[in-house]
């Protein structure tokens, strides 16, 4: 899900604990346990803490939209036990949901979006939404907060463009107990979705998590009970699988080599977003596409946006016959047989925070997000036309393993295992 208004909060500190966690799946599913580390932090002056820190844990992703990898959502169709590990011989200690509310818990599944701050997902209020829906009515820990209001989305789950309100949800404010890979805050302010435009009705998933640049929500609850502030996303095709969100840590056997980080502006409140130097595309760059802008990172949007003028020089370096598809307006394409013998190689400069610059590559084999519906000899390119926008979202996201340091005020970004480049 895609860049939405966004709403202040306190952001809480680190508090202090150096430990591991590892996540192990019950018989009859394949995996390792892999130990995630935690990272060190300090304690407020004047404050005492006499328990535990919250240890970091993994939730795993699913892959969708329509075949292209573009989009991952919180999966609970499953359990994990969750053990706390002071040896090599851990031991198992509970067996939790991914993602539940309420009391009793119901299972709800969420984007993860680091575009927006707040949580909404689908209710019985709603006589449109095919999704899995929550009901307030049996939860013995919700409260109605009795406020309706409504979200205007300025990108959508997949690659089609938003045009005017054609992704709008309507909510109504509650507050309820929000559990999500073992760990479990207290009311938690939420919204429910009492109506939604059609173009939700393909989601699979019931709602949306924001995990903006300021906590907010549960993340904040977490925080508040000793979670280091940061979260990893390992973003990875369908291919390659084992996606996964880490919550308060990173999971070093995801990624190689060192996490470069770099600064957000002072200026970023609530959105992730890193001053760019300028791009290239194949090696080659323009006096447009060598200026200073700022790049918003996006997990809830498919592909990637930049101003119309930005786009068309990027679509300039990698073939001429890319034009708009006026069927769907900001959109590109070229005919799908061709896709193969482009070279569409994309760097994106940034500076780290010791001063030296980096690129962030998107690959060739990011060019096509899929044929258009309306001809399905076309395929529609990874930039759409944004005036006012420069955002990149899952065409980038899913070739690092990225690190969103709440806390720290930056991001982190190391090549993803496993993932092709």
């Amino acid at each position: 899900m895609g860049l939405k208004g966004l709403t202040a909060s306190i952001l809480l500190t680190f508090l202090s604990y150096v430990g591991a966690l590892e996540v192990i799946k019950p018989s009859g599913i394949a995996s390792s346990p892999q130990k995630i580390t935690l990272q060190s932090r300090t304690l407020p002056k004047g404050t005492l803490v006499q328990r535990r820190a919250l240890s970091p844990t993994s939730v795993p992703l699913a892959d969708f939209f329509l075949g292209t990898d573009l989009q991952w959502f919180g999966n609970i169709s499953g359990y994990y036990y969750v053990c706390r590990c002071d040896s090599d011989s851990p031991q198992h200690v509970n067996l939790v949901l991914y993602y539940i509310v309420g009391t009793p818990p119901q299972e709800i599944t969420v984007v993860f979006d680091t575009g927006s701050s707040t949580l909404e997902f689908a209710s019985t209020l709603c006589t449109t939404c095919p999704q899995t829906k929550f009901d307030s009515s049996k939860s013995s820990t919700f409260v109605d907060g009795g406020r309706t209001s409504s979200i205007t989305f300025a990108t959508g789950v997949g690659v089609d463009p938003v045009i005017g309100a054609n992704y709008k949800l309507t909510l109504r404010s509650g507050k309820d107990t929000v559990s999500v890979g073992g760990l479990s805050a207290p009311a938690v302010s939420l919204f429910l979705i009492t109506n939604q435009t059609p173009k939700f009705n393909i989601d699979p998933f019931s709602g949306i998590q924001g995990m903006g640049a300021t906590a907010q929500g549960i993340f904040a609850g977490l925080i508040s009970q000793g979670l280091p502030s940061l979260f990893s996303l390992y973003l990875t095709p369908q291919s390659v699988g084992k996606a996964e969100l880490t919550l308060g840590g990173t999971d070093t056997s995801k990624f190689t080599g060192t996490p470069i980080f770099a600064s957000l502006p002072s200026s970023s409140g609530s959105t992730w977003q890193l001053a760019s130097p300028g791009l290239s595309v194949n090696g080659k760059t323009t006096s447009l596409l060598n200026t200073a802008r700022t790049i918003i990172f996006d997990s809830g949007t498919s592909n990637i946006l930049f101003s119309t003028d930005t786009a068309n020089a990027i679509y300039a370096l990698i073939s001429p016959d890319i034009k708009p598809n006026p069927a769907e307006a900001g959109t590109y394409g070229i005919a799908c047989n061709r896709i193969p013998s482009l070279p569409a190689v994309i760097d994106i400069t940034f500076t780290s925070q010791s001063g030296t610059h980096f690129n962030l590559t998107i690959p060739s084999s990011e060019l096509s997000v899929g044929p258009f519906a309306n001809n399905p000899t076309l395929c529609q390119t990874l930039i759409n036309a944004f005036d006012g926008l420069e955002l990149v979202g899952g065409s980038l996201l899913k070739h690092y393993y990225s690190i969103w340091d709440v806390g720290g005020k930056r991001m982190g970004f190391a090549p993803a295992a496993g993932v092709p480049s």
